[in-house]
C-alpha cells in the first residue's frame, strides 16, 4: 500500500542527517541501517547502506534507478533455493 501525496515519502531523520553529514564530510564507510520501510531520496544517490535484513546487513549502492523505492526492496529477507528435492526425484 503506498503512502499519501499529502503525506509526501517516509525518510528516518536520523537516517538524512547521517547521509548529509557523510556527503558533506567525503565519508565514504557504508551507513548502516534498520529502517527498511525509509523511502530513497534523491540525496543518498552514490552513498552506500547497509540495510539489515533480520540476519545480516546487505550492502546497497544507492543509484538514480533506485531513488523512489523503498530501502527494504534491496535486502531479500527469504533465500530462495530452489525446488531441487522435486527436480532429482522426477529426472531420475
Amino acid at each position: 500500500m503506498s503512502r499519501s501525496l499529502k503525506k509526501g515519502p517516509y525518510v528516518a531523520e536520523k537516517l538524512y542527517r547521517r547521509a548529509m553529514r557523510a556527503k558533506e564530510t567525503g565519508h565514504r564507510e557504508p551507513i548502516r541501517t534498520w529502517a527498511r520501510q525509509c523511502t530513497v531520496v534523491p540525496e543518498f544517490v552514490g552513498l552506500s547502506f547497509e540495510v539489515h535484513n533480520g540476519k545480516v546487513f546487505n550492502k546497497v549502492l544507492i543509484t538514480e534507478d533506485m531513488v523512489g523505492h523503498k530501502f527494504g526492496e534491496f535486502a531479500p529477507t527469504r533465500l530462495f533455493r530452489g525446488h531441487t528435492a522435486g527436480r532429482r526425484a522426477a529426472t531420475t
